[in-house]
């Protein structure tokens, strides 16, 4: 592969491995094991395998290895293990790394399952977990130790799309020593500049823009050969977090277009952001690539655009949100985001709805708050389908 290659063509080419058949269409190798063709030679692999040498699907498979070679292509990594799911790729990105004793510093800002794991799995077997305003960074250099083992934070996080600075916090953690891990769906691998900008591991859930489709879930994490490969890959290959082949084969299918796609909604989600804000129906509409967006210069220039995500916080709170949800015909009311339809989640009352009110309000999870993902549909049918379903609220 070509290093000079831009994304696009690595979206499409990068890591292929053709069978002996040529075929165009990346092979699906849906096999658990592999034969080896001798004792000797089974011995020597489980010793060292080769580049293109196997041994069970729990460690490693041809398909999913393209996947995986595909997607640090894109993102600029040296190397990636594909995950069974995102959660799967947060959970052991952070458990295979640490262990009691150690500190992390992460952002309070974060998706419900992703603080389930810092603040009851963590802390359970003794890692110790301070958590700061993600967007404030003389909370980061106070927090950060010399003993601090790593810093985690979505780069934009769910579900009110406050963007942290990945260069400014990187420089903190790293003149502390410890690494940086940045869960990074929202700026997805098309407006991603993570490891440029100082991140040393970099976790997607597959599940969002990569599949794009709705159709399966999945997970990566990206970082040093050293890191996956001395780090992530013992512990994953013996807990069981591995992809399936045909969910990798999904992957490389979704990565072929994700440029295409997540372009296409990132510019729909601005028509849609512009021509809600100041509606006399909502509290606020935020967006990361409006203007009125308190880190719009930031976002600008980390990523150069908005992404595919806004949230509406509607006036009225949950009782007006249902009503609002419920009057849309074109978006769908589910808890996914990144497809190519448009979709609707009331966070307080399901992503996050195990949190205690106080927390919520803490981190602006109001009643009234709606994540919007946005598809590929027209935006003009869109925007006209948020306002009849905002004036039907009323």
């Amino acid at each position: 592969m070509s290093k000079d290659w831009k994304a696009a063509t690595k979206a499409v080419h990068a890591g292929t491995r053709r069978s002996q058949y040529g075929e165009v269409s990346e092979a699906i190798f849906l096999t658990q094991g592999f034969v080896y063709d001798s004792a000797e030679h089974a011995e020597q692999r489980f010793i060292a395998s080769g580049e293109d040498e196997f041994i069970y699907a729990r460690y490693g498979n041809p398909t999913v290895k393209m996947f995986e070679e595909r997607i640090a292509a894109l993102e600029g990594a040296e190397d990636a293990f594909a995950t069974a799911s995102g959660m799967a790729a947060v959970s052991g990105a952070l458990t295979s790394m640490l262990r009691a004793g150690d500190h992390v510093v992460s952002a309070r800002a974060l998706f419900g399952s992703c603080l389930y794991v810092l603040e009851e799995i963590l802390s359970r077997y003794g890692v110790e977990v301070t958590f700061v305003d993600g967007t404030d960074l003389a909370q980061w250099e106070a927090a950060i130790r010399p003993d601090t083992k790593a810093v985690f934070f979505e780069s934009i996080s769910n579900p009110t799309l406050e963007v942290v600075d990945i260069e400014a916090v990187s420089k903190l953690a790293h003149a502390k020593g410890a690494l940086v891990l940045i869960d990074n769906v929202f700026a997805t691998p098309v407006y991603s500049r993570a490891f440029s900008q100082g991140a040393d591991v970099v976790i997607y859930s597959a599940t969002k823009h990569i599949d794009g489709q709705g159709r399966a879930l999945g997970g990566v994490i990206l970082g040093s050969r050293e890191f996956i490969r001395k780090t992530v890959e013992p512990y994953m290959k013996h807990t069981g977090g591995s992809m399936s082949p045909f969910t990798a084969w999904i992957m490389l299918k979704g990565l072929e277009t994700i440029g295409l796609r997540v372009r296409a909604q990132t510019a729909t989600a601005l028509a849609v952001a512009q021509a809600l804000e100041g509606h006399a129906g909502l509290e606020q509409t935020i967006y990361p690539g409006l203007g009125s967006h308190p880190q719009n210069p930031l976002v600008q220039a980390q990523m150069g655009a908005g992404g595919t995500v806004l949230a509406l916080d509607i006036k009225g709170g949950k009782e007006v949100a249902f009503k609002v949800l419920n009057a849309l015909q074109i978006g769908l009311i589910s808890n996914n985001l990144g497809d190519t339809k448009t979709i609707l989640t009331h966070p307080a009352t399901t992503t996050h709805q195990r949190l205690p009110d106080a927390q919520k309000a803490s981190l602006g999870i109001t009643p009234g708050l709606v994540r919007v993902s946005i598809g590929l549909e027209d935006a003009d049918d869109l925007i006209a389908d948020f306002l009849q379903a905002l004036d039907a609220a009323r």
